[in-house]
């Protein structure tokens, strides 16, 4: 009698944990159907499970987001660009300790060219009747950002065809867990026929019934746990064939769960971090009090001439009395890093005018690290215009003359300033906004 291989595969959570319990009931249930009937069960994530916007992921650093995967069996995951670099190295380091599953990575080495001693560039699993399931992965190149942390992540399409080829005479299929993106899975397939099958994250995209390219079979979840991928290989014939399960659709199970790692989360991040006289109040759509002293701690963080940002970052407002940890979450719950760029007065000028767009400040921003609402007003610190005149610090800026502007990672994609995406920089991590604008508020107190 051939076995079934049932597989397993979510995607893209961010932390939203509501769904969470319906997916580990659902997740243990199949598992000990599929066994009882003598068949195998994979359980895989493929990345962006951890997201620090939400408190419980912020306050255990990812490692409840570990325990959460050991909790639902899993049996390997790869990471996302979330994971990799809104973690600081030694954070990264540690992650995964505590996991009972496999940690499957081929394109990220240490600056010395080292695989860290968390991750494997690919795993095999021989099921109780000895078929062989060869696991391979690679996550977003995010360069610059990997880079600045402490890591070096190479082309990850190189990657994956340089690990299949090594395995592919010692399985019987290959499963890729891939955190590329929908259209490097595509040309992926097109281009590594030793993959089978290809999990898809990082672009949040969803199949239905799967995807066939050249006889590879792609699957992909969407994202926040809506949805858990289910792909059945018939062992006596090889046959392939992919569904996902809605998960709003399945019995309700602890409905309170995500209120307690809330809970959870807001004990971890008790720790005061200054005492605030005077209430602050968060506006989206005109500059305010709490907007200015923001820009000024991005540019003594940053050591800038001036400063640019949209409002809609500030969640909440500050309120009077004891600050902490917890509460600049709320109101900068964003994985987004401070960046500075360098650019001439004439070209200062440009990218001024352009943050002028009416358009802007009503737009729903998703993704980049906004964990917001909307995008709300740019506001300019350290700089303004005066009729035709960009004036920088006080002084009439010299078109010649480079600037130092500071910003936020966000705004270095190309979708708003095509100009920043070109434009030498530096990018500063681990800290996010909340830890500038925190550090800069405590020592602002103590002064």
């Amino acid at each position: 009698m051939s076995e079934t291989i049932h597989i397993y595969h979510t995607n893209d959570l961010h932390s939203h944990f509501e769904h969470w319990p319906r997916i580990k009931a659902l997740l243990t249930e199949r598992r000990r159907w599929h066994e009882e009937a003598g068949d195998a069960c994979l359980v895989l994530d493929v990345g962006d499970h951890a997201d620090r916007s939400h408190p419980f992921t912020e306050g255990t650093a990812g490692k409840g987001n570990v325990q959460l995967l050991n909790e639902a069996g899993y049996d390997a995951v790869t990471i996302g660009n979330n994971e990799g670099i809104t973690l600081s190295k030694k954070e990264l380091d540690e992650l995964y300790v505590q996991a009972d599953f496999s940690v499957v990575v081929a394109n990220l080495v240490d600056l010395d060219g080292n695989q860290p001693e968390w991750a494997i560039p690919s795993h095999i699993i021989e099921t109780k009747q000895g078929l062989k399931i060869g696991l391979i992965a690679a996550t977003a190149e995010f360069t610059p950002f990997y880079r600045r942390l402490g890591w070096n992540v190479t082309n990850g399409r190189e990657a994956i065809r340089r690990e299949a080829k090594k395995i592919r005479q010692a399985v019987d299929y290959i499963i890729c867990l891939s955190h590329l993106g929908i259209k490097e899975d595509e040309l992926l397939a097109a281009e590594c026929p030793e993959v089978d099958i290809i999990l898809g994250a990082h672009t949040h995209h969803l199949f239905h019934q799967g995807k066939d390219i050249e006889g590879t079979l792609l699957g992909a979840a969407g994202k926040f746990g809506f949805y858990v991928g289910h792909i059945e290989i018939d062992g006596a014939t090889g046959k392939m064939s992919a569904e996902v399960i809605e998960t709003d659709r399945l019995p309700e199970v602890d409905e309170g769960f995500n209120e307690q790692l809330i809970s959870i989360g807001k004990q971890q991040l008790a720790e005061t971090v200054f005492y605030n006289e005077e209430h602050l109040k968060a506006e989206w759509f005109k500059a305010s009090p709490m907007a200015e002293l923001f820009g000024s701690a991005l540019i003594e963080f940053t050591a800038a001439d001036c400063s640019l940002f949209n409002a809609g970052i500030f969640m909440e407002d500050m309120s009077r009395g004891e600050m902490t940890r917890y509460d600049f979450h709320r109101m900068l719950p964003h994985p987004i890093n401070p960046c500075v760029i360098q650019l001439s007065g004439a070209e200062l000028k440009e990218i001024y005018l352009q943050s002028l767009n009416e358009d802007w400040p009503q737009l729903e921003l998703k993704g980049m690290g906004f964990r917001g609402t909307v995008f709300g007003r740019m506001i300019h610190s350290g700089m303004e215009l005066h009729g035709h005149q960009l004036m920088v610090g006080g002084k009439k800026a010299d078109p010649e003359h480079i600037y130092r502007l500071a910003t936020l990672d966000l705004f270095t994609f190309g979708y708003f300033f095509p100009a920043l995406k070109r434009a030498p920089k530096t990018y500063f991590m681990p800290e996010f906004l909340r830890d500038v604008f925190g550090d800069y508020l405590r020592m602002k107190a103590h002064k």
